[in-house]
C-alpha cells in the first residue's frame, strides 16, 4: 500500500468514527457556550458599571458629569479586553493548544517586538495622562491640529472625534501634541447691531436695554443679560453697534442667531429702521453743458 493511500485511508477512518465527531462536537458546544457567556458577561458588567455611576450620580463629593462619561467609557473598554481575553485563553485550551507554551512565548516575542512599538507605548502612556490629568472628556468640544468637533471616545490608544457634519476621526494619542477644549469655560456671543447716522443712538441703546433685561428669561442657554459695548465702527452709512452675551460653554452660535432675531423684531417694533444700501441716480442734461453741445 502506498503512503497516499494510507493518509486517505487514515482520514477516512478518522471521518467514520464516532468517538473523533462526539470530540468535535462536544468541543464546538463548549466554544459556543464560551462566546455566549462572554457577551453575557460583559452586557451584565456593562450595566452594572453604568449603575455604579448612577448611584455615585446623587452624592455630593462627585467628579464631573464630562470626566464621569469619559471614565464610563474606559471602563467598559477594558472590561470588554479581558473578558475577551479570557475567552480567548479558554477557546484556545478547548482547540488542544498548549496555551502555557503560547503566553511563554508570547513574552519572549512581545519583549523582541516592544522595541518596534514604539509608537503603540507612546500611544498608551499619552492616553493615560490625558484622561488622570482631565484635559478633555467624552461631550467636550476640541480643536485638535486641524480637526475639530465633538469627543466620542476617549481610549487609551486612539480618540474619536466628530465634527459637525458628521464625520469620525480617529486620532492616535501620540499625535495629540496640543489641545484647545472649547467647553471648559463659558462662551461668548457677539452682535454687530448696524444703526443709520439719523438714528437716535441713545433710543436704541434704551430699547436694546429694556429688550435683554427679559432674554435671560427665555434662553435658559444665556449666563446674564446681554450687554452693550458702544460703538464699535463708524462706517460710510451706519454707526455699528456691539452687542455681547455670555452663554455656557458652545452656545454661543445660537444664541448669536437669536439675538438678532430678537434685535430686529424690537427695532421693528419700535420703528426704528436699520441702514440698507442706496443707490442715488443723477441724469445730466446735455442742454446744461454748452462744451458738450458744441463738441456735439
Amino acid at each position: 500500500m502506498s503512503p497516499l493511500e494510507k493518509l486517505i485511508k487514515s482520514v477516512l477512518e478518522a471521518l467514520f468514527d464516532e468517538d473523533t465527531w462526539a470530540a468535535i462536537g462536544t468541543g464546538l458546544i463548549k466554544i459556543v457556550a464560551i462566546l455566549f457567556i462572554t457577551s453575557i458577561l460583559i452586557k451584565v458588567g456593562k450595566l452594572a458599571i453604568r449603575n455604579i455611576f448612577k448611584v455615585r450620580a446623587p452624592a455630593k463629593l462627585r467628579i464631573s458629569e464630562r470626566r464621569e462619561a469619559t471614565l464610563l467609557k474606559l471602563t467598559e473598554n477594558i472590561l470588554t479586553y479581558f473578558v475577551f481575553f479570557f475567552a480567548s485563553v479558554m477557546i484556545l485550551a478547548e482547540l488542544n493548544i498548549d496555551v502555557k507554551a503560547l503566553l511563554a512565548g508570547a513574552g519572549i516575542v512581545g519583549l523582541a517586538v516592544g522595541f518596534g512599538a514604539q509608537s503603540l507605548v507612546k500611544d498608551i502612556i499619552t492616553g493615560f495622562f490625558i484622561i488622570f490629568e482631565d484635559q478633555f472628556s467624552v461631550g467636550d468640544y476640541i480643536r485638535i491640529d486641524q480637526f475639530e468637533g465633538t469627543v466620542e471616545e476617549i481610549g487609551l490608544r486612539t480618540t474619536k472625534i466628530k465634527n459637525w457634519t458628521g464625520e469620525v476621526h480617529i486620532l492616535p494619542n501620540g499625535s495629540i501634541m496640543q489641545v484647545t477644549n472649547f467647553s471648559l469655560n463659558n462662551s461668548v456671543a457677539f452682535v454687530d447691531v448696524s444703526i443709520a447716522y439719523e438714528g437716535d443712538i441713545v433710543k436704541v441703546e434704551q430699547v436694546l436695554q429694556e429688550l435683554f433685561e427679559k432674554l435671560p428669561e427665555k434662553y435658559e442657554d444665556m449666563v446674564k443679560p446681554p450687554e452693550i459695548l458702544g460703538i464699535q465702527n463708524m462706517a460710510a452709512a451706519d454707526v455699528m453697534l456691539r452687542v455681547v452675551s455670555e452663554t455656557l460653554p458652545m452656545r454661543h452660535f445660537y444664541i448669536a442667531r437669536q439675538l438678532r432675531k430678537e434685535i430686529k423684531l424690537c427695532l421693528d417694533e419700535h420703528g426704528i429702521e436699520i441702514p440698507f444700501p442706496r443707490l442715488v441716480m443723477y441724469t445730466r442734461n446735455e442742454q446744461d453743458n454748452p462744451k458738450l453741445n458744441a463738441e456735439g
